[in-house]
């Protein structure tokens, strides 16, 4: 992939990201502020998945049609737009539906990009490429919060500034050559793309649990662990420093699990730091009364699973032919919003129907399960070898 090309588009995913990170704290103290329901608080930030879900099944034919970069300045008009209306009008219902639009808009640019990337990257050079791009979002996701302290000064500059910064980046991608993903004569027609769809999955079905679970691992760190915390008497500062921990282990093992990706074996790395994460998770849950370990035993498993989307991503790339890339990559971004759908609330059914258990062992659970799906299956009905 040409040098420019790649770093144009990794700039564009770190700017969404940005706008991501933001927009989710932002919302949620403003409508704290006006007295909202933490359930509807909640309700309205789920309209981002649900825009990614709604729209999944119907993006691959443009993409096939009209090439990459068609998507993605479509995809970013979408956000840049949606985040300047947000000042427009103060409604609940409306914000809904510009976070859904977002959803729609980020998606679009995701899937064109992430396609791009993982289609055109060299096998020996995927893993590390794939982790540069989860790597950028992450950044982007975790400067993005530094913008809510901007409500103060005007509820609607942060917005502003995000759409502005947004715009900036989305001009780049027009010093870029469009390109098409790998073509297969036959009728594009939703029928066809279901078909796509079960072809992708008997193929790569093993490969879409790691972005399934890394979804339902961060959405449910970030809404349930804070009240599992608040429950057994820690402090808002410390479970904040507890997140942090796990969100910077993530970011600063990217790209070094990438680059063992290419060397040992995306299916072998995928198994060990899953375990591995398992065992950190496992080991919290005996020093809950313990600040320091167990911020050390998050920063551990963040550096682990903390790359589980990425590498799904590159996992799956091995796996399925070049012409369903688009397909698998469409996959991994609906396996990704389910689990982000789904964490939060089972993550809360769990801790209020087992009182007295320990939230990590959920998680490590999880974990172990995925470890072993991963072991015994990862193997099946591959399109390529690993």
């Amino acid at each position: 992939m040409e040098n420019k090309k790649f770093w144009i588009l990794i700039m564009i995913v770190s700017i969404s990201g940005f706008s991501q990170g933001m927009l989710l704290p932002l919302i949620s103290v403003i409508f704290e502020n006006d007295g909202i329901p933490s359930t509807l608080n909640g309700l309205n930030a789920v309209g981002l998945y649900i825009g990614i879900l709604l729209i999944s099944p119907f993006m691959e034919y443009p993409l096939r049609k009209f090439g990459y970069k068609p998507a993605i300045l479509v995809g970013g008009l979408t956000v840049i737009t949606a985040l300047a209306l947000f000042p427009l009008w103060k409604s609940f219902w409306f914000w809904f539906c510009l976070r859904m639009l977002i959803g729609i808009g980020d998606h679009s640019l995701h899937f064109a990009t992430q396609t791009w990337i993982t289609s055109q990257s060299e096998e020996a050079k995927r893993g590390k490429n794939i982790s540069l791009y989860g790597l950028f979002f992450g950044i982007g996701f975790a400067v993005g919060p530094m913008l809510t302290p901007l409500v103060k000064i005007n509820e609607a500059f942060p917005f502003i500034l995000s759409s502005f910064l947004c715009l900036c980046a989305w001009i780049f991608i027009f010093f870029i050559r469009n390109d098409f993903p790998q073509q297969t004569i036959e009728i594009n027609t939703f029928k066809e793309t279901i078909k796509r769809f079960a072809r992708t999955m008997k193929y790569a079905w093993v490969a879409f649990l790691p972005p399934l679970a890394y979804g339902f691992l961060e959405s449910s760190l970030n809404s349930i662990f804070p009240i599992y915390g608040l429950r057994i008497g820690m402090e808002v500062v410390h479970i904040s420093f507890l997140l942090t921990s796990f969100a910077i282990g993530a970011i600063v093992f990217q790209l070094p699990l990438g680059i063992l990706s290419d060397k040992y074996g995306r299916r072998k790395i995928l198994i060990t730091i899953l375990f591995f994460g398992f065992f950190c998770f496992l080991t919290a849950s005996l020093f809950e009364d313990f600040l320091s370990i167990i911020g050390l035993l998050l920063f551990l498993a963040g550096m682990s699973v903390g790359s589980t989307f990425s590498l799904g991503v590159s996992y799956m790339t091995d796996l399925v032919p070049t012409n369903l890339l688009p397909t698998g990559n469409l996959l991994c971004g609906m396996a990704f919003s389910i689990g982000s759908l789904t964490g939060p609330y089972l993550g809360g059914l769990f801790i209020q129907i087992f009182k007295e258990f320990n939230y990590f062992l959920f998680i490590s659970s999880i974990l172990f399960i995925l470890s072993l799906a991963l072991f015994f299956f990862g193997k099946q009905n591959t399109a390529k070898t690993n």
